[in-house]
């Protein structure tokens, strides 16, 4: 992935749902109320997470120190179908947070040494961020859910955070076309 690709699609992600946030509609509220323990979005989200995983685990090479990627696809691909039955609670939020955490992957190997364009640390700099809280949010899913009542709780707060992620990305779209 190239490093304008990097810049541009997360921008984008972040326009659209800054706008969405700061449009206000009920179908965004609730969808985002609902969405920590919807057992659809969990199907998605989580489902998406996993195949990436297991692709990634798959696919690497002894140098990775993988003796057996092939055993340890399967275990990982077990762990997850046994997931959906065994601990279905939050599985959207950890699966959103396995997704997070494989983009970031791609993301900072775009923008690794690239220290002749130093806007790209508008694009890396919140992408540690995201890191840091698909972490927390994976250890603690539930808080998910938390911060989407206290969002929603006033309209003014998901008006102010759709703004300011409108705003940032942007940003991001106008960096892209820089490099």
């Amino acid at each position: 992935m190239s490093l304008f690709l990097a810049t541009l699609l997360p921008g984008l992600f972040l326009a659209v749902l800054g706008g969405l946030l700061a449009s206000n509609q009920s179908i965004v509220t609730s969808s985002l109320k609902t969405l920590p323990r919807s057992p659809t979005a969990a199907l998605f989200f989580f489902g998406a997470g996993a195949a990436w995983f297991v692709w990634v685990v798959w696919h690497s090479s002894t140098a990775d120190n993988f003796d057996h990627p092939i055993i340890l696809s399967a275990a990982f691909a077990a762990v997850a179908l046994l997931s959906f039955k065994c601990v279905p609670d939050f599985l959207a939020v950890r699966g959103l947070c396995v997704l997070a955490l494989l983009i970031a992957w791609h993301l900072r190997a775009a923008a690794y040494m690239e220290y002749e364009k130093p806007l790209r640390l508008l694009m890396v700099t919140p992408m540690f961020l995201v890191v840091g809280l698909a972490l927390w949010l994976g250890v603690q899913p539930y808080r998910l859910r938390d911060f989407f009542e206290w969002l929603f709780a006033r309209a003014a707060r998901a008006r102010g955070l759709g703004a300011l992620l409108l705003g940032y990305g942007v940003v991001l779209v106008a960096v892209a076309f820089t490099y």
